[in-house]
C-alpha cells in the first residue's frame, strides 16, 4: 500500500473501532479469558481479487501489537472461493473483537478490486485505460483508489485539488469552454492538467481550439463518440464516460478512446464474501 493510503487506513481503522467497540466489546470480555491466543484464517467464499489484507492487519495489530501475520494470497492476487488468503496467530479478545471491522474493510476493497479487475480485462484488447471517478465511499477515497490500482484499473484525479475538470455548470457560468478554460489556465499552476466535459461535437471542437489536455466524450452514443475521436485526432487525450455499463464497454473502447471512467467501479460495488474462521 502506498503511504497515502496507509495514512488514510490508520484515521479509519481508530474510527471503525472507536464506532464498534466504544467502551468495550462486552459480549468477548465477559467470556474469553485474558492470555488466550489463538490461530485464525480468512477464506474467500467467493472467486475475486484480493485487495486490503494490510488493513485488516493493522485492524488487528491495534488490538494485539503481538500479533502473526502470515499472508497466502497477496493484494492483487485473484483466489477462488474456499482459497485461505491469511493464516494468523494473536489474543483471542483481539480476533473475536477485530473480526468484523477487520472483514468490513476487506470485504469491500476486495470487491472494488474485483470489479476493476472485470472491466479491465474486457478492454485488454484495446488501448483504453478503465479509469475510477471520484463517487468514492466518504473518507475512503485513498483507500477506495488503492483497491482499484489493485484491482488492474487505474485512478482518475484524487479530489477536485489534482486536476481542473470544467463540466457544464462551469462552462455556463463562464459563458463558454473557452472562456472557462482560460478562466483556468490563467490561475492554476503550469503542469495542472484541464479536462473539459462536452456533450456535442461542436463542444468538442471549441475544446480543441482551447487546447485542452483531456476531452470527455459524455453521454454519447457510439457512432457520436467516434467522431468525436476522430475530430480530435491526437490532439488531446479522450475520456469516454456516463451510462458505460459492462455489455456496451468493448464498443466504446473501439471508439478508440484514451480512457473509459467508470462510476460504478466504487459507488455500487457488492462487498466479496469472506469469512474469518477460528481453530479450536
Amino acid at each position: 500500500m502506498n503511504k497515502h493510503a496507509v495514512k488514510a487506513a490508520r484515521k479509519l481503522i481508530e474510527l471503525a473501532l472507536a464506532e464498534d467497540v466504544g467502551d468495550g466489546d462486552i459480549t468477548t470480555d465477559n467470556i474469553v479469558p485474558s492470555g488466550i491466543r489463538r490461530k485464525a484464517k480468512m477464506v474467500a467464499k467467493a472467486d475475486g481479487v484480493v485487495a486490503g489484507l494490510p488493513v485488516a492487519e493493522m485492524v488487528f495489530r491495534k488490538l494485539d501489537r503481538d500479533l502473526v501475520w502470515n499472508e497466502l494470497t497477496p493484494d492483487g492476487t485473484k483466489v477462488k472461493s474456499g482459497d485461505v488468503m491469511v493464516e494468523f496467530e494473536g489474543s483471542y479478545r483481539a480476533l473475536l473483537t477485530g473480526e468484523r471491522t477487520a472483514l468490513n474493510f476487506l470485504q469491500r476493497l476486495s470487491g472494488i478490486a474485483t470489479m476493476s479487475a472485470i472491466y479491465a480485462d474486457a478492454v485488454k484488447d484495446f488501448q483504453t485505460v478503465i479509469l475510477d471517478t471520484r463517487k468514492t465511499l466518504p473518507g475512503f477515497n485513498k483507500l477506495d483508489k488503492y483497491a482499484v490500482k489493485t484491482g488492474g484499473a487505474s485512478n482518475h484525479r484524487i479530489g477536485l485539488h489534482d486536476m481542473a475538470m470544467i463540466k457544464d455548470n462551469h462552462i455556463e457560468v463562464a459563458g463558454g469552454i473557452t472562456a472557462a478554460v482560460t478562466a483556468v489556465r490563467n490561475s492554476i499552476e503550469h503542469g495542472i492538467k484541464i479536462e473539459v466535459e462536452t456533450t456535442t461535437l461542436e463542444q468538442v471542437q471549441e475544446a480543441i481550439d482551447a487546447k485542452v489536455d483531456i476531452i470527455m466524450l459524455d453521454n454519447m452514443d457510439v457512432a457520436t463518440m467516434r467522431k468525436g475521436v476522430e475530430l480530435i485526432a491526437g490532439r488531446a487525450k479522450t475520456e469516454a464516460s456516463g451510462n458505460i455499463t459492462l455489455e456496451r464497454l468493448r464498443d466504446v473502447a473501439a471508439t478508440g478512446v484514451d480512457y473509459i471512467s467508470i462510476g460504478a467501479l466504487t459507488h455500487s460495488v457488492s462487498a466479496m464474501d469472506i469469512s474469518q474462521r477460528i481453530e479450536d
